[in-house]
């Protein structure tokens, strides 16, 4: 089909839903009193849609900078994105918030972040409308509005839009994927899994991966298998109804995890460097004809490494983290793929929207000077890359990074290059390296391919908009009872045929933790705030810190395609009105306190999202409890005490909180009962009885208690079995926020990541005895 074949992608409209769900379908037939004074004569099935309704799909990669994908200049082979572009349009102006759960609930409602409660992540959601974590009611998703018209929909992958406290499998779950117009999920709640170990859900039900990571799982490729066998029966069962379907990798956020056979096809590919990948990137880019000819390298920060001061023996780790990296990249675009020949397999490619999001912000630099276990920046643990190089060793060396025993991320400065030829990253609204990320649209029944993007300004809000407008529908004034707030994105569906129309999205702010920016028409006035994403450790100065004093910069991106001169001093009165109508922006849509999502993580650690009770009682078969929602065995003064009984030498969990990056653990060998905290691998502490546990029934204890009472101090472990005291010891460090975003409390046996190393090869290693009642009760008053 030629572009002169197709007409507009714009759908016939269709008359105004003001209220959803649709009134019932009425009868046609007559009751009378009797069968014989009766008439039947059903009405035909009533249809909201055009009869040409699209199938949508959308492709949502993590925390990927758009110099990343070999099609737009850089060294990662993405196949499908390249397939996608290929048989379509992109845009490379288009933007999300700078972060995870932001830009998600952004993209589904076709709202603002904070006017949604996702001004931050919803693990460390605060009591601020624009930081609550909750998206509410009044906001509803673009696929509750599309289940409403008549569309099949599901979601798979990464979801992080449920508040952290009900992700456990007690609930509540109206806030869960299919309590906002899902109808099927697979996947999980949390803002990043291990690929090997993930703590899934299928819809409101935990479940476990289908295989082991010996058995070669990987989270990318059962996704990808779930939503094919998911299009399979909807083939076969629904085959008039169109569906939407969410498709959310887990990759490339860390932990970085694949296997080795992906990563090894990038064997010296980075060995020169980040710098010098930059200016590739860039170079290939412009031929590429992803960026302007004219568009500027920005300088690296001078708070941030070269790979000139990088020691030569530290070269090999730090490229090798970049490897694993683009290995796995490039397995989460083919497991896409695999999800668009089955489209294309079953006959619905042509009529389905793909929509493909490289990123939903740009690449990360959390792994700060990069490391074995991502949490250790998180929690704000200093260590050294020796240290990190040293553990490594003991797992096996270099090549033990991407597997189960690992968590590892690459250094901030991979982060940055992979944003050539911008200055941000994710986590920095300020600069575009952060916010601006490919996006590409195939429609082959209506949109011909055009090699050349699209330059308008739009934002991840605007593609809720864009469906509907081109489905001829309307945004309903009331769903479920609940009015509706107004949408807060513009339709890009015009620039779909016309793409040298002027951009009609000509407002936006952006603010994640206090780095923020506005643009209006083309001018950008940004300011990065207190906090950089690669510098550990608490920012200097924030608790006296505010937003008054920061500095702000100004660009004209018109013509200056990646924010490289600053005109702040040339044109000030320019730079007052546009922060100016940031403070106007940041009122209307609940972004006030401005750094609200600072309030947490680096001032008010104590108060991250935690259990309100002090005690909890626990079976035998408890299990997959999520680390936020359980006790905090690992920083709290608490006592866990067990009932149980055990045969001769007996083996097994008692209990393990974290996964393999980090966490904590309790256990028997040969009867031998053992406690270990595992810090971020770069530090074990092992505490063992010196005699094993006689066969018969036991009440074992284990007390933990501060050394130093102050976050991150150690800690005081003592092991009794029936009141008698059989080891004690000193963990030196201990992790003050938590061990693992993804990984749970087990009870009686280990799923998950493998806590030791004792028993890594015997996974889930369950206790060969019984285990009664688990209690778990803090200790009076308890620390912080």
């Amino acid at each position: 089909m030629t572009a002169d074949d197709r007409h507009s992608v714009v759908g016939t409209p269709l008359p105004p839903a003001r209220t959803l769900p649709f009134p019932p379908k009425p009868s046609g037939s007559y009751a009378g009193r009797t069968l014989a004074e009766s008439t039947y004569s059903p009405l035909p099935p009533e249809r909201h849609l055009n009869d040409d309704a699209p199938n949508v799909l959308v492709i949502l990669i993590d925390d990927a900078g758009p110099a990343l994908p070999a099609p737009l200049g850089g060294k990662v082979n993405t196949p499908t994105l390249e397939r996608i572009r290929e048989g379509g349009i992109g845009y490379n102006r288009f933007h999300t918030t700078a972060m995870c759960s932001p830009t998600r609930a952004a993209l589904l409602t076709g709202r603002n972040h904070h006017r949604v409660g996702a001004g931050q992540i919803a693990e460390l959601a605060a009591d601020w409308d624009g930081y609550s974590g909750h998206i509410p009611k009044s906001s509803g998703t673009m696929a509750e509005v599309l289940r409403n018209y008549g569309y099949s929909t599901a979601a798979w992958g990464k979801w992080h839009n449920t508040p952290a406290e009900e992700t456990t499998k007690a609930g509540p779950f109206e806030n869960w994927p299919t309590g906002n117009g899902f109808e099927y999920f697979y996947g999980f709640l949390a803002g990043e899994a291990s690929q090997y170990e993930p703590n899934l859900v299928r819809n409101t039900t935990s479940v476990l991966p289908p295989k082991s990571p010996e058995e070669g799982y990987h989270l990318s490729e059962d996704i990808a298998d779930d939503a094919i066998s998911w299009l399979r029966d909807h083939k076969a069962l629904s085959p008039d109804k169109p569906f939407f379907m969410y498709w959310a990798t887990g990759a490339i956020h860390g932990p970085h995890h694949v296997h080795k056979e992906w990563a090894d096809k990038y064997k010296g590919v980075f060995d020169d460097g980040w710098d010098a990948y930059r200016e590739e990137a860039l170079a290939g880019a412009k031929v590429a004809g992803w960026v302007p000819q004219d568009a500027a390298l920005t300088p690296r920060p001078e708070s941030l490494q070269g790979w000139d001061d990088i020691p030569d023996h530290q070269k090999p780790f730090q490229a090798r983290l970049m490897e694993v990296c683009a290995g796995f990249g490039e397995h989460a675009d083919v497991q896409a793929g695999r999800l668009v020949d089955e489209l294309e397999r079953l006959g619905y490619i042509e009529n389905t929207i793909v929509v493909y999001i490289w990123g939903d912000n740009g690449s990360s630099g959390e792994g700060q000077n990069g490391t074995i276990s991502e949490l250790l920046a998180q929690n704000m643990i200093p260590t050294t890359i020796d240290q990190h190089i040293a553990a490594l060793e003991e797992l096996g060396g270099l090549d033990a990074l991407g597997t189960p025993a690992t968590d590892n991320q690459y250094h901030a400065a991979w982060a940055w290059a992979g944003s050539s030829p911008y200055q941000g990253m994710k986590l920095m609204a300020s600069h575009l390296g952060g916010t601006r990320n490919p996006m590409f649209l195939q429609w082959p029944a209506r949109i011909a391919h055009d090699p050349v993007p699209r330059t308008q300004f739009h934002h991840v809000i605007d593609l809720a908009p864009t469906i509907y407008e081109i489905l001829g529908i309307s945004h309903p004034d009331t769903v479920n009872g609940i009015p509706q707030d107004p949408i807060d994105g513009t339709s890009f569906a015009y620039s779909i045929d016309d793409k040298t129309a002027d951009g009609r999205h000509r407002v936006q702010y952006f603010e994640i933790m206090a780095s923020r920016s506005i643009y209006e028409d083309g001018w950008l006035a940004s300011t990065t705030g207190p906090r950089l994403p690669w510098v550990p450790g608490m920012p200097a100065g924030i608790q006296t810190w505010t937003p008054d004093d920061d500095r702000w910069e100004l660009y004209n991106l018109d013509e200056d395609w990646s924010q490289s001169q600053d005109l702040a001093g040339q044109h000030p009165e320019k730079l007052a009105a546009l922060r100016e109508l940031f403070a106007i922006e940041a009122a209307k849509n609940k972004v006030l306190p401005i750094g609200g999502g600072l309030w947490i993580a680096p001032l008010h650690p104590e108060l991250r999202i935690a259990p309100p009770y002090t005690e909890w009682d626990f079976t035998g078969d408890t299990f997959r409890v999520p680390e936020f929602c359980a006790p905090a065995l690992g920083n709290k003064p608490n006592v866990v005490t067990i009932e149980v009984t055990a045969g001769d030498r007996a083996n097994g969990v008692l209990y393990k909180l974290g996964g393999a990056g980090g966490g904590l653990t309790a256990y028997v060998i040969d009867g031998v009962l053992t406690y270990e905290y595992n810090l971020f691998l770069v530090q074990r502490t092992t505490i063992a009885a010196a005699e094993p546990l006689a066969a018969g029934d036991h009440t074992i204890e284990i007390e933990t208690s501060y050394v130093v009472p102050k976050p991150g101090g150690p800690l005081g472990v003592v092991l009794r079995v029936d009141g008698t005291e059989v080891a004690s010891g000193t963990v030196p460090v201990s992790a003050p926020l938590l061990f693992s975003a993804n990984d749970c409390l087990d009870v009686g046996r280990a799923y998950g990541g493998a806590v030791s190393r004792a028993y890594a090869d015997r996974m889930p290693f369950a206790f060969d005895g019984e285990i009664g009642r688990v209690h778990v009760a803090y200790k009076v008053p308890a620390q912080a």
